[in-house]
């Protein structure tokens, strides 16, 4: 693997912001007396056994073939490469923010990616751990994976969803699932310590429920959904995509309220948004809106933007402020003002092959979005191109590969 650099990728001032986070989280338990313990046995605030605790983001990006079954995990940091088992026929690959589910006819195949941040709100802590094999969950290529810091959710194709415990995938163990009572329209959310459904309400819509983490019903709001597609969680709540618009789930002191963010004019059905990405902590959402435009979702604002573009391939944004950041049919990235809907930047074509707009997003380049920086893999190329999207799109880092990074996913954040 060869790695060619423009510039230094990495801003210091970033680094100390993080470290002073980490510092003063640390200062929390200064005193261990107040717990009753010693300061030669107590455990450091944050600590996770088996992990390293690192003053920045670890981010890395999973890659994988479904042709040959290649799979590599791309550390980011390091710049180093790491071969690991090969999974074939994967039809999607998604993730949780560490591990990687790799989406095939025989089940889900799960790595442990050992990258990871827990986000206390106020501070956040990064960590890296050695990358391992998990094992398979049941569920198809239509199986839909949702997890948070407690669960992991996987809701098979016919509506049937289970729930896993996070911490026994941790310890590189699948563990016993629990079942959830009936059948579901989209996947079940994991959120605010609870997990969101969609059932259907017998009236042509699906109708929002609410389970604790044993699977008991605990809330119904009245709120419903037709044909929901999609979902993101941010700091704002849930959102979940519906024909006219966009479901807000909140919860507040334990009760959960849902707010409709509607389009504004009726939308065909090929122009919904029906497949979010963003920035993880971002509350800003962009999905295609058809093959020549992209909705964004402001969620702060509960506003939707149309933004016209040329023919889409995939879009992503860093939010508040940021780009958007469109992969194009020539191969090249584009940059949007989001208020004002004008390109303002452009690549040279990046990526080779044909590409066809109004993809899936399941297969093929995809836009992979972090604090500092944009990610766009090239399979026919065999790279994968680092993009400094504060900086006009610029390349800051190009990683070449020994595999076609068909699928790809960024982890640590």
């Amino acid at each position: 693997m060869f790695v060619r650099r423009n510039r230094t990728p990495w801003a210091s001032a970033a680094f100390v912001t993080v470290a002073l986070l980490a510092t003063g989280c640390a200062g929390q338990d200064a005193d261990p007396s107040a717990r009753g313990a010693t300061p030669t046995s107590a455990a450091p605030h944050g600590y996770v056994e088996g992990a390293q605790e690192r003053a920045e983001q670890q981010s890395r990006l999973v890659l994988n073939d479904p042709g040959s079954g290649d799979t590599r995990v791309l550390d980011l940091i390091t710049g180093k490469v790491h071969e690991v088992s090969r999974t074939t026929d994967t039809t999607h690959l998604t993730t949780d923010g560490r591990f990687g589910y790799f989406h095939t006819p025989r089940g889900t195949h799960v790595l442990d990616s050992g990258a990871w941040m827990v986000d206390h709100g106020d501070h956040v802590h990064y960590y890296r751990a050695r990358i391992r094999d998990v094992g398979r969950l049941p569920g198809g290529p239509g199986a839909r994976v949702r997890g948070d810091a407690a669960v992991t959710a996987v809701t098979d194709a016919d509506g049937r969803a289970r729930t896993y415990r996070r911490a026994e995938l941790e310890k590189g163990e699948v563990g016993s699932p629990r079942t959830l009572p009936g059948t579901h329209a989209e996947a079940v959310v994991p959120y605010a310590e609870h997990l969101l459904g969609l059932t259907d309400d017998g009236k042509g819509s699906a109708k929002l429920v609410v389970y604790d983490r044993e699977g008991r019903r605990v809330a119904s709001p009245d709120a419903r959904c037709e044909d929901p597609r999609g979902d993101a969680v941010t700091r704002r709540g849930a959102v979940l995509g519906c024909s006219d618009g966009a479901l807000l789930v909140r919860e507040d002191d334990g009760t959960f309220t849902a707010e409709k963010t509607p389009y504004g004019d009726d939308v065909p059905a090929g122009q919904r948004a029906t497949a979010f990405r963003h920035r993880p902590g971002s509350d800003t959402l962009t999905a295609p809106a058809g093959e020549r435009a992209v909705w964004v979702l402001d969620v702060t604002e509960r506003a939707w933007t149309r933004v016209n573009t040329g023919p889409v391939v995939s879009a992503n944004t860093a939010g508040e402020g940021s780009v958007l950041i469109v992969l194009e049919t020539d191969g090249s990235l584009h940059g949007y003002d989001i208020a004002t809907g004008k390109q303002v930047s452009e690549t040279k074509p990046l990526v080779k092959g044909d590409l066809d707009a109004g993809a899936d997003g399941k297969t093929g380049p995809v836009i992979e979005v972090d604090r500092s920086r944009a990610y766009l893999n090239d399979p026919e190329g065999k790279r994968v191109y680092e993009i400094d999207y504060n900086d006009n799109l610029r390349v800051a880092r190009t990683f070449d590969l020994d595999i076609v990074p068909a699928l790809m996913v960024e982890t640590g954040r």
